[in-house]
């Protein structure tokens, strides 16, 4: 069996080091060509070391250097800046490209390998969050696969394999709830960044982490599902599942529902979409039912968690406001990360933004970059 050529945008965060460890385990089925990293040089000179990619990329520039003469002795080739990471996703020998990197600045290097004929392992969910219409149209001109690495849609996706020809009537995407599950929406303008920092369920970075406290990622979840899959927002709902075992369930048109389950673990859904249709034997822990006597579901609380009607209403608008809202949130979080906005303001400069960045109905390319861009600039303009 041919290896398969990986390259892994985003290798020293939480998705990309757990690919490497899928990597690790099986050297007979993949072929690690290129890493990369943003600012983290320390961890990637590590990696790089270890795997011996054909090349890897640090975003900053400014570290360049330090990952260069880290690196002299060895056979790799290292790169710097944004483009570099849409030149080396077109490398010959890549045929999956796995987009771990977070937030917007996925969206650029995914449409390049795209264009270069690429599979894609998306992790990078504000990929489609951003410009779905635009690169779900562009997959399909090039024959490119997305394979969803979200433990949600790769639930959804397991869910569809040999179904493919039967009509989704509905989906349900789980959502553990996160810390504040039950909160009243006056609590949540006392919380601290190491209550929302301490998910229940998983060990993720720290902006999806705070996504999920303020049910945000639940939301780009859904926009990204109505893309992966080609629904309507009324086909998609969200479901709070507090044990983060079923991980999103499909309806399909005679009411039957399959589920995927199994314990809270990013490796599984990793591996299944750099290996799809093969499924690979591991030695991950395995569910038990006696573990969990009762799994339990419960609805959303959409006005306490604001951010996740936000990403519906952005849905049905369509055009540019989804990205809008992406940016915003981006800025946002940053700014509870760094302590200088609460908890509660994020869902609140969420909507401002939304309401006042500019719309366009039918984007090109040039439309999302610009709209994001002044997105985030007028969250610096507003009084917080």
């Amino acid at each position: 069996m041919q290896k398969k050529g990986v390259a892994i945008l985003g290798s020293t965060g939480s998705v990309g080091t757990q690919a490497l460890e899928v990597i690790q385990a099986y050297p007979e089925q993949f072929d690690l060509q290129v890493i990369t990293a943003q600012s983290n040089a320390k961890l990637l000179i590590e990696q790089a070391k270890l795997f011996q990619p054909n090349a890897v990329v640090i975003g900053d520039e400014e570290k360049y250097e330090e990952v260069k003469d880290a690196l002299f002795s060895e056979d790799i080739h290292v790169y710097a800046g944004a483009q570099a990471l849409c030149q080396v996703v077109e490398f010959h020998e890549v045929q999956v490209v796995l987009t771990a990197l977070v937030g917007y600045a996925g969206l650029k290097p995914t449409l390049a390998a795209i264009e270069a004929g690429k599979d894609i392992a998306l992790a990078n969910k504000e990929t489609l969050v951003v410009a779905g219409e635009l690169v779900t149209e562009r997959a399909r001109a090039k024959g490119v696969n997305i394979y969803p690495v979200d433990s949600e849609h790769s639930a959804i996706f397991q869910c569809l394999v040999g179904e493919f020809h039967n009509p989704i009537e509905k989906i349900y995407l789980t959502a553990s709830g996160g810390p504040f599950r039950g909160w009243k929406a006056d609590a949540l303008e006392t919380v601290t960044r190491a209550q929302a920092l301490k998910h229940p369920n998983w060990s993720m970075g720290a902006k999806i982490t705070i996504d999920s406290a303020t049910m945000m990622n639940k939301g780009l979840e859904v926009i990204e599902a109505k893309w992966l899959f080609g629904l309507k927002a009324e086909q998609i709902d969200v479901i709070v599942h507090p044990q983060s075992i079923v991980h999103s369930l499909v309806q399909f048109e005679d009411g039957s529902m399959k589920a995927q389950m199994g314990l809270p673990d990013m490796k599984l859904p990793i591996q299944f979409a750099l290996t799809y249709p093969d499924r690979l034997k591991t030695n991950f822990p395995r569910f038990n039912f006696l573990d969990y006597p009762q799994l339990t579901f419960e609805q959303p609380d959409k006005e306490v968690f604001r951010n996740l009607q936000l990403a519906y209403d952005a849905m049905h608008a369509g055009g540019t406001k989804a990205c809008a809202l992406n940016a915003a949130n981006e800025v946002a979080v940053q700014l509870f990360l760094e302590e200088k906005i609460r908890f509660s303001d994020i869902a609140r400069i969420n909507e401002q933004i939304m309401e006042e960045a500019p719309f366009v109905p039918n984007p090109n390319l040039e439309d999302y970059i610009h709209v994001d861009a002044h997105s985030r600039k007028l969250v610096g303009l507003l009084k917080i």
